[in-house]
């Protein structure tokens, strides 16, 4: 009896709109959501694809940058295909390229995939710089909560507001802080692969200078090499 007055009661009850926010397996485990901004550096082989995962809630703004800082393999070629999909799988941005950017909105709350894919490279790795992540207007996550309490004063909110400024030229100068990093560590790579190329090229052009000299000396030798006879000459 006590369990069906527990079901009506639950049935009359309001209807809850379901949310966006995804579960744990576990009501003990919360959900591991990891941090809002990452940036470091992978190693992508031949012919494989390197994905991760980002949560984001909504109403937020996403961020992918990428670049390739080195590549091996018969033609060296540095592009690779960087996408972005939502936790539905659909994709919102693609791009190919040496280096990108995919820039968007989040429309639901979830985990995005991020993905590079070195398929046209068949028989070299590429090393690629990310930094991607997530940040929300004004860096407050109830933003979209009515305002049931009443507001401080002018000189807290001026100072709120001040603060709030502040954190997001940090954030900015802290992302061109990161393209920064890319290129250095692309121009790094560049420069330590042109010393080797020129010291090998070097070395090279030095072997065959004193091969051809030897070469050259052995062959005039010969020319006037003249091969004695037995008789004594008139």
């Amino acid at each position: 009896m006590l369990l069906l007055v527990l079901l009506v009661l639950g049935l009359s009850g309001p209807a809850v709109c379901p949310r966006t926010e995804p579960l744990s397996g576990t009501s003990d485990e919360p959900l591991f959501r990891g941090a809002d901004r990452y940036d470091f550096a992978i190693v992508v082989h031949a012919g494989t694809t390197e994905c991760f995962w980002q949560f984001a809630h909504q109403s937020g703004n996403f961020f992918f940058s990428f670049e390739v800082q080195r590549a091996t393999g018969v033609a060296n070629s540095r592009y690779i295909l960087a996408t972005a999909r939502d936790p539905n799988g659909f994709q919102l941005g693609a791009s190919q390229d040496v280096r990108g950017q995919i820039n968007f909105l989040t429309k639901e709350t979830g985990f995005y995939q991020l993905c590079l894919d070195n398929g046209q490279n068949h028989f070299g790795f590429v090393q690629v710089y990310l930094n991607f992540g997530v940040y929300y207007d004004g860096f407050n996550m109830e933003k979209d909560q009515p305002e049931e309490r009443k507001q401080l004063n002018d000189t807290l909110d001026a100072i709120r507001d001040s603060i709030q400024k502040l954190q997001v030229h940090i954030f900015h100068m802290w992302r061109f802080y990161n393209f920064a990093r890319m290129r250095k560590g692309a121009d790094s790579f560049l420069l330590e692969s042109n010393y080797h190329y020129v010291n090998w090229w070097s070395m090279a052009q030095s072997c065959v200078i004193v091969l051809s000299g030897v070469l050259q000396l052995y062959f005039l030798k010969r020319l006037f090499n003249v091969q004695s006879s037995g008789k004594p000459r008139c």
